[in-house]
């Protein structure tokens, strides 16, 4: 249980972090902004058997990649924000798909390598 608790807790600290709204990680993750709400709360925690788990994982690496090469939350707040021609988007508005929130993390890995 405890570490469902760390994992919920550090999605919600990513978000946070990243500026997301609760709409923005619910649509990241495929809950309910109910649920979000919750989850923000601390009512709720993710569950490791369903994708949310998985999704919320994948968001928490998005941060963490992003915080390692930008090094703080305003910039990283403005990459995810900012026009990216690799992306071909902002990378935000990739996130509320999962096919979108891989391709950010595989670039931001990418980027990482390159460090």
């Amino acid at each position: 249980m405890h570490a469902i608790r760390e994992a919920t807790t550090a999605v919600v600290r990513a978000a946070r972090l990243l500026g997301l709204t609760q709409t923005q990680v619910a649509g990241t993750i495929g809950l309910s902004e109910a649920t979000v709400s919750r989850m923000f709360g601390g009512k709720y925690l993710l569950d490791p058997a369903c994708k949310e788990w998985e999704l919320g994982s994948l968001l928490v690496r998005v941060f963490r990649s992003l915080d390692s090469i930008v090094g703080s939350d305003e910039q990283a707040r403005q990459w995810l924000r900012g026009k990216n021609l690799a992306l071909g988007e902002r990378p935000l508005d990739l996130l509320p798909k999962a096919e979108g929130l891989i391709r950010v993390l595989h670039y931001l890995d990418a980027a990482r390598g390159r460090i």
